[in-house]
This record gives structure tokens, sequence and C-alpha cells, in this order.
């Protein structure tokens, strides 16, 4: 009971120091990461399905997802570093391969930490950079994207010279994969185990006196009654002396599936470098050309982004910028896929889960092409406009067939107006 009353006080005096605000906020994340994970996620989405969220507010909206964003980065430091500080036994999450391979490089090496950062911290704002931007004019809006994307392309090709020439991985920091349940528990038993000065007074009463049973039996009494320690938590039975954790056992009909989690695969045990091969010669020249593309094709909208006007007035945009763009990208992965034929044994057989992964992403990415350029105003854009315009004469339309096509609507002025809309790298 003591122990509890002094919580409040702690709090309290921390907040009078300014200084210590930080270190308060990193306890408060590391005891609440269920509650925050759950808060972020909802108002993640609520940032996605607004409707009218880019037409009038679109500066205020975006500002709201740039600072969600880069808010959830800072927790996610702050959580891998509370795992970092558990003790050996206590907490036994799997990594996935993406996660193995990047916390790697980000432990290795500093400089990969801060580039790949400030990478993911300028893929966060950039849609805001270019609304700001083309706020004053069209063409500081593409000085500014040519800008962000020569900054971004220097980042990658700083990552693959430290990587010693491997493939790069979007993002290229480690994803949050923390379980918030053991981590709150654990943080919470950590606070509790502290001990006070009344129980340090008992322990010297007893050292010197023995035979003192009141005391003796009201701490028995006091462990007793401690609903924390009466049955195992779901996690396990935290065992107080040791500091581990005593893992429950499973039912019966789940015998199998607790096996099989535990069951170690190849590329479980394979050195995290391992689990990404080198490229040289045309892997190396289709990792670069992948890089550049987004330069490239940001040079090629400044220079040819309108081509006339339509029948209607309105500005006709240019072929030439979209072909560019979309010939370097499938060029550059037939180049890959080309190279891992000829180097391997096996072909693309012989690539890693992590290699299947990252060029199965990338083949996603290239269906992002039919948003883009003058293919989305000629083709997507008219297709999008009769699919909503049926929605709306339809009985869906009572059925929240209205709020479908507003957030259609929305997002598809988002995708006619701003570069960044449908960026993929």
């Amino acid at each position: 009971m003591d122990r509890r009353k002094q919580v409040p006080a702690n709090w309290s005096e921390a907040l009078v120091d300014p200084a210590k605000w930080p270190t308060l906020y990193e306890t408060f994340i590391t005891k609440n990461a269920g509650s925050v994970s759950q808060i972020e996620s909802t108002l993640r989405s609520l940032t996605y399905i607004i409707p009218g969220r880019f037409r009038d507010t679109e500066i205020a909206s975006e500002s709201l997802h740039s600072g969600l964003q880069l808010l959830s980065l800072y927790h996610d430091s702050l959580l891998a570093r509370a795992v970092a500080r558990l003790p050996a036994g206590i907490y036994s999450a799997h990594p996935t391969p993406h996660n193995r391979y990047t916390r790697f490089w980000t432990r290795r090496s500093p400089l990969y930490k801060r580039v790949a950062l400030m990478l993911q911290m300028i893929r966060y704002v950039e849609l805001l950079c270019e609304m700001a931007a083309k706020r004053r004019s069209e063409k500081a809006r593409w000085r500014v994207v040519v800008l962000l994307e020569l900054v971004k392309a220097l980042c990658r090709l700083v990552l693959l010279r430290l990587t010693n020439s491997r493939p790069l991985l979007s993002p290229p920091l480690p994803e949050r994969d923390i379980d918030p349940a053991a981590l709150e528990e654990f943080s919470r038993l950590e606070l509790d185990s502290q001990p006070s000065s009344t129980s340090d007074a008992k322990t010297r009463r007893l050292a010197t006196d023995p035979s003192d049973t009141t005391h003796n039996m009201s701490d028995a009494d006091s462990f007793e009654d401690d609903p924390e320690t009466e049955s195992p938590s779901q996690g396990g039975w935290f065992m107080p002396r040791t500091g581990l954790t005593l893992p429950t056992l499973p039912a019966a009909m789940d015998i199998t599936s607790y096996l099989l989690s535990k069951v170690l695969t190849a590329e479980d045990v394979k050195p995290p470098k391992a689990l990404l091969h080198r490229v040289s010669g045309p892997g190396r020249l289709a990792e670069v050309l992948y890089i550049l593309r987004p330069v490239i094709y940001a040079l090629a909208m400044q220079r040819w982004h309108h081509s006339g006007t339509t029948t209607g007035g309105r500005p006709k945009k240019s072929w030439r910028p979209w072909l560019i763009g979309l010939s370097i990208e499938y060029g550059a992965r037939q180049l890959a896929k080309r190279d891992f034929q000829e180097r391997f044994a096996g072909g693309l057989r012989s690539l890693t889960g992590l290699e299947r992964e990252e060029l199965r992403r990338r083949a996603l990415g290239l269906a992002w092409w039919a948003m883009r350029g003058a293919f989305y105003d000629s083709i997507t854009k008219p297709s999008i406009e009769r699919v909503t315009s049926t929605l709306r004469k339809t009985p869906l339309n009572l059925l929240g067939g209205s709020l479908f096509s507003g957030i259609i609507d929305d997002y598809a002025y988002l995708w006619d107006e701003y570069y960044y809309s449908t960026s993929t790298l």
C-alpha cells in the first residue's frame, strides 16, 4: 500500500522538473504500449477515411497525418529501447527476417541508422512539403519535389554502400514487432518489485530478532493477498527471485500449433547479413537504376508536365515522363531477375524469403503506374469517375454509397494534384 502511494508523488515531482519530462513520457509509453498502439492505429485510419480532408484543409489534415507518423517513429525508438533493457529470457519475441536484417545494420553502423532515419522522416513529410510548395507556385512545387528525390536517392546510395551492395529494403528501419502485453506486464512488475523503506525496516528487524513472528505473518499474509502473485499471467508465471518468466503449458488441443511455433526454419538460423545476397555487375546496375528512377521521373515531369490542353480547356499531361519512368523501373526489375538467374544455380528459387518478399513488393509497386501521369489522366481517372457516378445513382447511395463515393472523389483529387500521393519509393 505504501508503495502504491509513492507513485503519484514521484510523478508530481517529475512534472515540476521539465528535465524529467522525456523520462516520464518514455515510462508512460512503455507501461501503456498496447493502448498507445491502438490509439495510433485509430487516428491513422481516421486520417485516411475522413471525407473532404484534402480539398479545403489539405495542409492541416496532412500535417496531422505526418505528425502522427513521426510520433509513431519516435514511439518505435522508445519501445525498442525498453525491450533492449529487459533481462535475458523475459522477452522472447520471434523477429521477422526484415526486422532481423535491418536491426543488424542499425546496431552495427550508426551511420546506417542515421541515414535510414532521415530517409524515413522525409518519406513521412514529403507530401506535406509538396502541398506547401504548391501554395507558392507550380515551379516551386517541382523544385521541391526534385530536391527531395535527390536527397532520398543520395541516402539510398549511401545505404547501398554501407550494406556492401545489398538490395535495399523498404522501410530501411525495423518495424514495430513488440508484444505490448509482455512489455507492460514486466514494467508493472518491475515497479512493484522495488523495495520500500517499510519493507527494508521489517527485513532488518527480522534479521536481528528471528522470533518476531508478527511481522513474519503479516508479510506472508500480504504476499498471499497480492493478486499479482496469486496466479500466473497469460504470458507465464513471473518468478520474483530470479526475475524470469515460467511459460504456461498450452491446452491439449494446441500442442501441435505450439510446437510448430517453436520450430526454427533455415532462415531463422542464418546470420542477418546472409538474408540478402550481395549484388554485383548487372545486379548492382539494376539497383542503382531502381534508386535513380524517382529522380529521373521527377525531372521529366518538371520538364514535360503538360503537352497542350484538352478540348475542355484543361491542361493535357504528356506521356513522355510516364513512359520514361515505367521503362526504367521495369527494365531494372528484369535486369535484377536476370542477374539472379545467372548467378545462382537454382535461379529465382535460390532466393531467400526476404529477397522474394522484396521482389514481390516491387512488383506490386509497378501497379501504381496506373495512378500516375498521362495514364491516370487519360484512362484511370475517367474509369473512377464512371464508378462514382454509378454509385450515386444506385440504391447503394442510401446504404453508404455516398460516403464511399465521397472518399473516392477526395482521393481522386489527391491523385490528380500531387506527385507524392502515388509515390512508392
